[in-house]
C-alpha cells in the first residue's frame, strides 16, 4: 500500500477547519485549483471523497470525519515532538459525547465509565438542548447523543435509539420532611412538590397518578434541570420527583431519603447515534456495556 503523501494531509487539513477552499488557498498560498488537485489525490490515496458541497462551504463526509481526526492527531503529535518521545504526546481516539443539559449527571458518569478509565480514548462531552445535539449528531460532529426521552417522529435524520437503562421514578426529600408518611398519597397531600415540568414524560405520567389518587399536588416549584431538583430537595424546599440515581449520593450520604416509589412511574435512558459507514469503536464498546446506575 502506498505510503500518505503528509503534505496533501496538511492540505486537507487546512480546507476542513476553513470550510472553504477558495480561503484555505489564499491562506497556503495556493491556486484554487491546485489544492482541489491535492484533495483530489489525497482521496484517491483513501477511497472515499472526504468532502461534500453544501452551497459555497465544503461539508465533511463520515469519512472525512475520520481523516481529519487522524490528521489532527498526527500533526499535533509533530508540534510536540518532545512529549510525543516521552509517551505523553501518543494520540488517543476521541469519543464525541452530547447529553441533554437536564439529565441525571450520575447517569451521564455510569455510561461513560468504562471510557473514562482507558487512557487511550479521549472523551469530549458537550450539553444542551435535544435538537440542537441531534443536528449536530445528524451532520457527524457527535458520535452519540444521551437522552431520557426517544427523538421525536419529526426528526428528519435517520437516527437508532438505544434504550440503555431505566429507573423507576420516587418522592425523595429530606428526613424531616418525609418522617412519617407511608403512602404516596399521603405525602402528597401533605407536602409541598418539586416537580419536572410539563413537556417531560415522567410528569405527565405523574399528572395522570394524582388523578387516580384524588390528591391535588401542592407544586414548590416546577424545575426543568434534575441537578436543580435535586438542590431544592436538599434544601428543604418540597419533596422532589425524581428517579433514585439522580441523588445517588445524597441517599447514601443520608442526605435525602427516597420515602417511596410512584407505581407506574419510570425514567427511561437512551442512547441515540447515526448510522455510520465507520462507527466508533469506543462507542460500540459502550453501548454493548451494562450502564452502572
Amino acid at each position: 500500500m502506498a505510503a500518505i503523501n503528509f503534505r496533501h494531509l496538511m492540505y486537507f487539513r487546512a480546507v476542513a477547519h476553513d470550510g472553504n477552499l477558495t480561503r484555505a488557498a489564499a491562506k497556503l498560498n495556493l491556486s484554487q485549483s491546485a489544492l482541489s488537485v491535492q484533495i483530489r489525490a489525497l482521496e484517491a490515496r483513501f477511497g472515499h471523497e472526504l468532502f461534500e458541497r453544501k452551497g459555497r462551504t465544503l461539508r465533511l463526509t463520515e469519512a472525512g470525519r475520520i481523516a481529519l481526526d487522524g490528521a489532527d492527531a498526527i500533526f499535533a503529535a509533530g508540534e510536540d515532538v518532545a512529549a510525543a518521545l516521552a509517551g505523553a504526546g501518543a494520540a488517543r481516539a476521541e469519543l464525541r459525547v452530547g447529553a441533554l443539559a437536564t439529565l441525571s449527571r450520575n447517569f451521564q458518569l455510569g455510561f461513560l465509565r468504562p471510557a473514562l478509565t482507558r487512557g487511550d480514548v479521549r472523551i469530549v462531552l458537550r450539553s444542551g438542548g435535544a435538537a440542537e445535539l441531534l443536528g449536530e449528531l445528524a451532520a457527524l460532529n457527535l458520535d452519540v447523543v444521551l437522552l431520557n426521552h426517544p427523538p421525536g417522529r419529526d426528526n428528519p435524520a435517520r437516527l437508532v435509539t438505544h434504550r440503555l437503562a431505566h429507573q423507576r421514578v420516587a418522592l425523595v426529600g429530606t428526613r424531616k420532611r418525609v418522617r412519617g408518611v407511608r403512602t404516596a398519597a399521603a405525602l402528597l397531600a401533605r407536602e409541598p412538590i418539586i416537580l419536572p415540568t410539563v413537556d417531560s414524560g415522567v410528569r405527565a405520567a405523574f399528572d395522570a397518578l394524582a388523578d387516580r389518587l384524588g390528591v391535588v399536588p401542592r407544586v414548590a416549584a416546577e424545575v426543568e434541570d434534575m441537578a436543580m431538583m435535586r438542590l431544592l430537595a436538599r434544601e428543604g424546599v418540597g419533596v422532589a420527583v425524581l428517579p433514585p440515581i439522580a441523588v445517588k449520593d445524597e441517599l447514601a450520604s443520608g442526605a435525602l431519603v427516597e420515602a417511596v416509589r410512584l407505581p407506574g412511574l419510570t425514567e427511561n435512558f437512551y442512547a441515540v447515534t447515526a448510522p455510520r459507514r465507520f462507527p466508533n469503536p469506543a462507542l460500540r464498546a459502550l453501548l454493548r456495556g451494562d450502564v452502572a446506575t
